[in-house]
């Protein structure tokens, strides 16, 4: 596959998969989640490749989550919403080997999903950390919230989708959220470093002690699938769309009017 929406490289036995979108906060499109599924396959399966580090382009964000430009209610591409986020969140969950976020700046949305989903998260002390599909009429009814709740707890989880504040690096990490914050000119220092240290280590442990730990919540999977299913009905409805218009046109949502 010829990508336009993302980057992949590999350095020292380490596959890059970037977000190319910097104009975009790096928020993905249909387009962007099959590209990236793309290279997540590529990368779990070559047996040159230690590690993956998944980032974005330009120092803004790390992923603003999906892209809202012309989406009313629906995203089109394959999948049960419109983008194959499910398939997206398996690969990065099937990937035999470790999965490290590269967070260097905004990961809200769908992109705190991404890095929730990581294996480990290595933040910059500048990255900010949050939820905002309650304020844009949508929600993550899978890994976006019930393995979320069992990183940070199922309390602070309920704080982050009820209430959409930001996070910073930092408390990412108190919270569970995140691995390490640095300086944000010792990103890469770091990363390259935790990346090494990983390609010293036996792969086929790495695979067995991933999939071991990943079988504790597997059965989150089945509540994504449900999940996604009931969100794309929710999408078709006045209150949902109301998020994206009400973003689209700058102006608060008045999701309220469509209480029955």
């Amino acid at each position: 596959m010829a990508y336009q929406d993302i980057l992949y490289e590999v350095k020292a036995g380490a596959a890059w998969i970037t977000i190319n979108r910097p104009e975009r906060m790096n928020a993905f499109r249909a387009a962007t989640v099959d590209e990236l599924i793309d290279a997540f396959t590529e990368a779990s399966w070559d047996k040159s490749i230690g590690v993956i580090v998944l980032t974005g382009a330009g120092d803004k964000a790390f992923c603003a989550g999906g892209d809202q430009s012309g989406h009313e209610g629906a995203y089109e591409g394959k999948g049960t919403i419109g983008m194959a986020i499910e398939a997206l969140q398996n690969a990065i969950r099937i990937a035999p080997k470790p999965v490290i976020a590269r967070v260097q700046g905004y990961a809200i949305g769908g992109g705190n999903v991404l890095a929730t989903l990581c294996d480990l998260t290595i933040a910059s002390e500048k990255a900010q950390f949050g939820q905002v599909g309650p304020k844009m009429g949508s929600v993550d009814p899978g890994y976006g919230t019930a393995y979320l709740a069992r990183v940070v707890g199922e309390k602070k989880a309920r704080e982050i989708w009820y209430l959409c504040r930001r996070y910073t690096g930092q408390e990412a990490v108190e919270m569970g959220l995140a691995n390490i914050a640095v300086p944000h000119e010792k990103l890469d220092e770091v990363v390259n470093e935790w990346c090494a240290e990983i390609m010293d280590k036996s792969p086929t442990a790495l695979s067995l002690a991933k999939r071991s730990i990943n079988a504790d919540t597997d059965h989150i999977n089945g509540i994504a699938s449900l999940g996604m299913q009931a969100l794309a009905l929710y999408y078709d409805t006045a209150e949902s769309q109301e998020g994206v218009k009400a973003f689209n046109e700058k102006r608060k949502a008045d999701f309220r009017k469509f209480v029955k």
